[in-house]
């Protein structure tokens, strides 16, 4: 089957060669004995979603068996909730087994983008996705990356309105969650095909399983990490950095920048947060042409791995060492990246969000 890309179609306006997209990707399944779907690091809701849309699509179209994945935990409150409150049975990549004839396919993420575990075994028949991040696809068959949407879930939705496949509420309410949580940012990031994939799916959904995924409880850790961060912020012109020493969850870098990303004064926020033997680096722009992902991996370079969108990235750096001056000597060289990306004067003093007097008599 010929490579087919779509990027060119965002909107309502469909070009001839990308009209139907679908019926070209489940010709090139129909002699699959299984389709497994796998996607990036820490399973986000659009991934999730995009993978079970897609799979349902499959079965009803095809009657070919599928299995979904994850890869390394599910960590974010709300992600874990989605997986249990959906029911969600994922395997773990580092225990997939392969059978003859099986087909994988790529969702919300791209080959060799340095965000996965999965190392192959078998060639990927298909790349589904909407992110900035390029990545490696030359010889896959079925292509299909479209960067102006919000969501890949909006073109798993329109896949599945080409074949008009009913989509039962399990599948329409992952689906719906993952392209409101691409879409939640300021600003919005959204093309006609996301809008109009939320207004048919929203009457389909389960409105009290959203209700539970959109309020999971939080683990305690959370609030810590909160704490440590408001501590920890300093602000520098239009960016505020803020490290956190240690963390239970590789996703609480990701939850504090999301709740510092209000502060009005900054058009940026860094956070980064010990992980393991990794500092996990999540960042935030309120601009709408920020181009936060590329930013982040020209900061982070050749020490790790980095990517996403325009206004929201994520990376990780491997530490040497977890020793408290290991991690300073890092922070300090990613602070002076981060300045030198963004155009601040390097020598610029940060001055601390909560005033270091205002903390110590918080404390009496």
């Amino acid at each position: 089957m010929a490579r087919t890309s779509a990027d060119s179609e965002s909107g309502s306006s469909t070009l001839t060669v990308t009209r139907r997209c679908s019926d070209r990707f489940l010709r090139g399944l129909e002699q699959a004995s299984r389709v497994t779907f796998v996607s990036h690091v820490h399973a986000d809701p659009d991934s999730l979603g995009s993978m079970l849309g897609l799979a349902h699509l499959v079965e009803c179209c095809l009657g070919t068996p599928t299995r979904l994945t994850r890869d390394g935990p599910i960590c974010r409150a709300e992600n874990r909730a989605m997986v249990e409150v959906l029911n969600l049975e994922l395997v773990p990549v580092e225990h997939l087994e392969w059978d003859d004839n099986e087909v994988v396919v790529m969702v919300d993420s791209q080959p060799n983008t340095g965000r996965h575990n999965f190392n192959g075994g078998i060639p990927l028949y298909a790349v589904i996705d909407h992110h900035d991040t390029p990545g490696d696809v030359d010889g896959i068959p079925f292509v299909d990356v479209r960067r102006k949407l919000g969501a890949t879930c909006s073109l798993v939705t329109r896949y599945l309105m080409e074949q008009d496949v009913p989509v039962p509420k399990r599948v329409a309410t992952a689906l719906f969650y993952g392209i409101e949580t691409e879409l939640s940012g300021y600003p919005r990031e959204a093309a006609p095909l996301d809008d109009s994939a939320l207004h048919v799916l929203f009457p389909l959904t389960d409105k009290d399983a959203l209700s539970r995924i959109r309020n999971a409880r939080l683990p305690e850790s959370y609030y810590e990490c909160i704490l440590q961060g408001l501590q920890s912020s300093f602000i520098y012109d239009r960016l505020m950095l803020c490290w956190i020493d240690e963390m239970d969850s590789a996703e609480h870098a990701a939850e504090v920048c999301d709740f510092m990303m209000r502060l009005e004064q900054v058009d940026w926020v860094v956070v980064g947060g010990v992980y393991q033997d990794q500092l996990i680096l999540s960042v935030r722009t309120v601009r709408p042409h920020g181009r936060a992902g590329e930013m982040l991996r020209q900061v982070v370079g050749r020490l790790g791995k980095a990517g996403g969108h325009n206004r929201r990235a994520g990376g990780s750096v491997p530490l040497p060492s977890t020793s408290p001056s290991a991690v300073e000597e890092l922070q300090s060289e990613l602070r002076r990246r981060f300045l030198r990306a963004l155009r601040i004067d390097e020598d610029t003093r940060g001055r601390r969000l909560m005033p270091l007097r205002a903390m110590l008599q918080n404390l009496q």
